[in-house]
């Protein structure tokens, strides 16, 4: 269905709601598969996703109706491979930015793909990318927030937390989304523009935990470093004494 709320120029205006689906992702992912045509910032939103999926196959549990579960489709043909986390950047940016607009203060991007308040887990996101060669074909951003939701189950209690157990109050699923689609948007088409020293300052600036001295645990070893960066590959960077070095998703784990 079409939405004539947005005010983008594309992400968002061809919005799909589906009552329940097992992943927005995979729904995006068949209908790329057609033969027709989609719309490059098609919305996929879901009020019931039942197997969502995090990082590494991790399952996403979410309230029905009460949280934003949603995928975007996007075209970024005009990126390398190897910068392929820019675009992991650029959506980080945009759904911290207007989380911070409804949250204030506190709203951080905990690499690689979470979405934090202070120190407890508010949603992620999951790219997908589609490679054909050695250019990207397309990119389908999947993004799981918890909105509205009252309770967790209690293996999540001091883990993660909601916009309603921050604000003490219901927020409109359809504005939050709105906003989110705006700011994707606007850090896309900086991306588009080739801006990448604008995106990697700003992700840099809203990234959890960034510069400061935690405990971090390798191979079953634990230590003390700080982080430094993230590469245009993904790569986290890490201060430990005088040495950095360089980590891959899963390779390393953060610890209080």
């Amino acid at each position: 269905m079409q939405n004539n709320t947005f005010s983008t120029l594309f992400v968002g205006q061809n919005l799909i709601k589906l009552s329940e689906v097992d992943s927005t992702n995979n729904f995006l992912k068949e209908l790329v598969s057609k033969s027709e045509p989609l719309p490059e910032g098609t919305v996929i939103m879901a009020d019931n996703q039942y197997a969502g999926r995090g990082q590494q196959q991790n399952i996403w549990h979410t309230e029905p109706g009460k949280n934003l579960t949603f995928s975007v489709y996007l075209k970024p043909s005009f990126l390398n491979i190897p910068q392929q986390f820019l675009l992991n950047m650029a959506i980080s940016i945009a759904v911290n930015e207007a989380l911070t607009n409804l949250l204030g203060a506190g709203v951080s991007i905990k690499w690689p793909n979470d979405i934090y308040y202070k120190d407890l887990k508010l949603g992620g996101i999951l790219i997908e990318n589609m490679i054909a060669g050695n250019r990207f074909k397309s990119g389908i951003i999947g993004i799981g927030l918890n909105v509205n939701q009252q309770h967790f189950e209690p293996h999540l209690s001091g883990k993660a937390t909601s916009v309603y157990q921050i604000l003490h109050k219901d927020v409109s699923l359809k504005m939050l989304l709105t906003d989110i689609c705006s700011h994707i948007e606007s850090n896309y088409l900086k991306l588009k523009a080739a801006d990448y020293l604008y995106l990697r300052n700003a992700y840099h600036n809203r990234l959890y935990r960034f510069d400061e001295q935690h405990k971090y645990r390798h191979n079953g070893e634990v230590f003390f470093a700080s982080i430094q960066g993230v590469r245009d590959t993904g790569m986290l960077v890490l201060l430990e004494g005088e040495t950095e070095k360089e980590y891959n998703f899963k390779e390393i784990e953060f610890l209080n």
